[in-house]
């Protein structure tokens, strides 16, 4: 008779499981959005945290690295809520429209949702899931990202963000910045989902901007979810300037017909942090650019992990990913490309490199394809190497101090990520935040 085996929980999944029953009564949603809360939880709880022998995971132990559970984080006092978000500099001063979000709550008072441009509609995710607003149905667009544990963990216990409708045919030319702000004396979790429905015809730029202390062991979980319906173009930005935190990201994104979606995650913060990207090709003759650069130093753990769909016919993606490591500092890319039978005329191409400043860095490469049409273009490379002490001897040659010339060379390898961004305004201010990173760092 075979033996039963039985799932030995760790105690930040012990503390998962049984917060779940006492918390759902108090989490709003209609019937669907129930049903959505407890697969998720069923899959925590079935499963337990990812660890190293799930492939996916292989680089990043979730299990092990979250030794404990934080609970979820109260809403904060309006003056505390206030403070925080005057206090935050990561990309300030944009000309945008600006949502403030503490600790994983929409503080309407500190928003401007009263001065939305034209043809943008934005509710308080509390208050859609307690009203059973329309568009709710529209959650978790791509499927294959609802197997994913950080995911789950964030579905299962999601109580506030937004839903955001930009009404069809409007051109916003104004970008919304969506701020993320952690602060408190005591570790804590978030939960927040932002839903973007971008309209057919409409067009829309979104920057997020996540930041907290680097004093406090925290834990934010956020998805970001984008729905853009035909002949939509969509420009998304992010930049992670987390603190002490695990942090976990997740970028779902699902795309019609003859659709433009670009987007850019930017990294310097976090102890831990792991950004995931599910895009779905849903209609014919779309294209989608996904780039991203990260910066590593210290300790610090950067994984980005990513899946693109291609289940029609006759669309394009570009991925670029630049990796700078100093320090001990240890960076994850995987990044898998599929192309489903019938999707010929798929061109698909992803590369990631990686630039080590020092011999204690580690970077993890795996990108993968599956091609299961024949009339496709597709590749994936990835490097990983040091600065070409050639091309450093003929900038020093020419007047310029070693670490002056290291700088140029770096800011000229992130900026090839770094000009997908075609704001202006926003694309000066993550450059800035790349030089200063390099300052730092001298």
């Amino acid at each position: 008779m075979a033996a039963e085996l039985k799932l030995v929980r760790t105690a930040a999944e012990e503390a998962i499981v049984a917060r779940f029953p006492t918390v759902k009564t108090s989490l709003a949603g209609d019937a669907g959005v129930v049903r959505l809360r407890e697969a998720a939880f069923d899959l925590l709880a079935k499963r337990g945290l990812p660890h190293r022998r799930v492939e996916e995971w292989k680089y990043t132990d979730l299990r092990g690295l979250m030794r404990e559970a934080a609970p979820l984080a109260e809403r904060p006092a309006a003056a505390d809520a206030a403070a925080a978000l005057k206090g935050a500099a990561a990309l300030a001063g944009l000309d945008a429209c600006e949502i403030g979000f503490v600790n994983g709550h929409l503080m309407a008072e500190a928003s401007d949702l009263g001065g939305t441009p034209a043809g943008v509609e934005i509710v308080p995710l509390a208050e859609a899931l307690a009203a059973g607003h329309a568009l709710l149905k529209s959650m978790s667009p791509v499927d294959a990202a609802r197997d994913n544990a950080a995911y789950a963990l964030n579905t299962a216990f999601m109580n506030d963000g937004a839903v955001i409708r930009i009404a069809a045919g409007s051109a916003v030319e104004r970008p919304l910045h969506l701020r993320f702000v952690n602060t408190g004396a005591a570790p804590f979790s978030t939960a927040v989902r932002v839903l973007l429905v971008v309209e057919p015809g409409a067009s829309a730029t979104l920057i997020e901007t996540h930041e907290g202390p680097g004093s406090l062991a925290y834990q934010p979980n956020t998805v970001v979810e984008i729905i853009a319906h035909d002949n939509a173009a969509v420009r998304h930005v992010r930049m992670n300037a987390e603190g002490d935190a695990l942090a976990l990201s997740t970028l779902t994104a699902k795309l019609g017909a003859h659709v433009s979606f670009d987007t850019l995650n930017v990294a310097v913060g976090a102890s831990v942090a792991r950004h995931q990207v599910f895009l779905t090709f849903a209609g014919e003759h779309t294209t989608a650019r996904i780039n991203g650069a990260t910066m590593l130093k210290d300790k610090q753990h950067g994984d980005t992990t990513l899946l693109v769909d291609h289940a029609v016919p006759h669309c394009d993606s570009k991925e670029l990913f630049k990796t700078v490591i100093d320090d001990t500092a240890t960076g994850v890319f995987q990044g898998k490309i599929i192309v489903r039978p019938h999707a010929q005329k798929t061109d698909g191409r992803m590369m990631s490199a990686s630039l080590l400043l020092s011999d204690g860095g580690t970077m993890n490469n795996k990108p993968e394809l599956e091609i299961f049409a024949d009339d496709v273009q597709c590749a994936h490379g990835a490097t990983c190497g040091q600065l070409d002490e050639d091309l450093l001897f003929y900038l020093m040659a020419r007047g310029l101090p070693r670490k002056e010339a290291e700088t140029l060379m770096v800011q000229a390898f992130l900026g090839e990520a770094v000009e997908l961004v075609e704001h202006e305004a926003t694309r000066e201010a993550l450059l800035a935040v790349i030089e200063g990173w390099l300052k730092a760092r001298h």
